[in-house]
C-alpha cells in the first residue's frame, strides 16, 4: 500500500465506525462544499480545501517525501522529534504515524468536536442544547491550541526526510464502536459488572499491569449503571462540563470515557452520573490497533512506540 492508499483506507474506516449515519456525514460535506462555492476568491485562498473531502480535520497526511510502497512503519500515540530521531536510528522506516494530531491537524482539532453534539443527541440530549453548550467549549479548545508549536514535529520529519501522518478521530471512532458493541445493550446491573467486561479487553489488561487500567472516577462498584453512554471516547477532546446535568435529564446513568478533568468530575458528581474512565493511552491504543490490524493483513511491518500498547487481532 502507498501512503495515500493507507490514508484513504483510514478515512473509510473512520466513516464506517462513526456513530453518525454515512448519509449525515455526506450532508455535512455537501453543505461545506456549497459554502465554499459561495466564497469570494480571497476567502477561498484561506479555506482548507482538504476538509471538503475529509470529515476529520484532525487526521491528515502531514508530510510526504515520496508516496512509495510502504513496508515498515513506526506508530505511536504521540510522535515528537524524539520519535523522529528514533525512526532514524531504527532505519528503513517508510512512514511514521501519530495518533494525536500534529501540524495543521492540531490547529483544526476543535473542528471535529461537533461530532459530540450528534452523539449526545443520539443518547437523548436535545440537539439545540448540545450545540449551545458545545459551542463555548469548541471555542475554548480552538483558543487553547492556537498558541501551540504545531509544526515542531512536522519540521523534524521534513529535515530528516520521513513521511508523516496522524490519525486521531478516525481511530477514536474505531475504539468507540468497539466499546459500544462490548458495553451497550448488555444490561449490566452494577458498575463492577461493567468494569469486569472492560478489564477483559486486551489493551486494558496490559494497562492494568502498569497501573493505568480502567478506574471508577465517580461512583462506586456497587452503584447501579442505569443507561450507559459512550459520549467521551471520540470527538476531539472533552466536551462541556455543563452537559452532565443535561445528560442526567436524558436518563444517562453512567458515562464511559478516556479521561476526565477535575471540573468535569465535580459536575458529574453534582448530576449523580457515574464516570468510568477506561484509560487514555489504552483506549487510544485500542482504536489505533484496530486500524493497524488492517495494515498488518497487507504485510506491513509495525513498530509500536510512544505509549502504543500493540495488540493484534489478526
Amino acid at each position: 500500500m502507498t501512503i495515500k492508499e493507507i490514508f484513504t483506507l483510514a478515512i473509510k474506516m473512520g466513516i464506517d465506525a462513526d456513530f453518525r449515519e454515512n448519509e449525515m456525514i455526506e450532508k455535512i460535506l455537501e453543505r461545506k462544499k456549497e459554502k465554499y462555492e459561495k466564497m469570494s476568491e480571497e476567502e477561498k485562498k484561506e479555506f482548507d480545501t482538504e476538509t471538503l473531502e475529509n470529515p476529520y480535520s484532525d487526521s491528515r497526511i502531514l508530510h510526504i517525501v515520496k508516496d512509495k510502497e510502504i513496508k515498515k512503519i513506526l506508530v505511536g500515540i504521540d510522535i515528537e522529534p524524539a520519535e523522529i530521531l528514533m525512526a532514524k536510528e531504527i532505519g528503513d522506516i517508510d512512514l511514521i504515524i501519530s495518533h494525536h494530531p500534529l501540524g495543521k491537524a492540531l490547529a483544526h482539532l476543535s473542528d471535529v468536536m461537533e461530532l459530540q453534539c450528534d452523539v449526545l443527541n443520539q443518547y437523548g440530549v436535545p440537539i439545540n442544547i448540545a450545540e449551545g453548550l458545545m459551542k463555548e467549549k469548541i471555542s475554548e479548545v480552538a483558543r487553547g491550541v492556537n498558541s501551540a508549536n504545531h509544526q515542531r514535529t512536522v519540521d523534524a520529519a521534513k529535515i530528516l526526510g520521513f513521511n508523516l501522518m496522524c490519525l486521531h478521530t478516525i481511530c477514536d471512532n474505531l475504539a468507540a464502536k468497539f466499546l459500544r458493541e462490548k458495553v451497550e445493550n448488555k444490561n449490566f446491573l452494577y458498575i463492577q459488572d461493567l468494569m469486569k467486561t472492560l478489564k477483559e479487553i486486551e489493551e486494558y489488561k496490559e494497562a492494568i499491569k502498569i497501573g493505568a487500567g480502567p478506574k471508577i472516577f465517580v461512583g462506586s462498584p456497587e452503584n447501579r449503571c442505569g443507561k450507559i453512554a459512550l459520549t467521551e471516547i471520540t470527538g476531539g477532546t472533552e466536551g462541556s462540563p455543563k452537559l452532565y446535568e443535561k445528560m442526567a435529564n436524558a436518563g444517562i446513568g453512567t458515562i464511559v470515557g478516556m479521561h476526565v478533568s477535575e471540573e468535569h468530575k465535580k459536575e458529574a458528581e453534582m448530576a449523580n452520573i457515574n464516570v468510568v474512565i477506561a484509560g487514555h493511552m489504552s483506549s487510544d491504543s485500542l482504536g489505533v490497533n484496530l486500524f493497524l490490524d488492517e495494515l498488518q493483513k497487507k504485510g506491513i511491518e509495525i513498530i509500536p512506540c510512544s505509549g502504543l500498547i500493540r495488540v493484534s487481532r489478526v
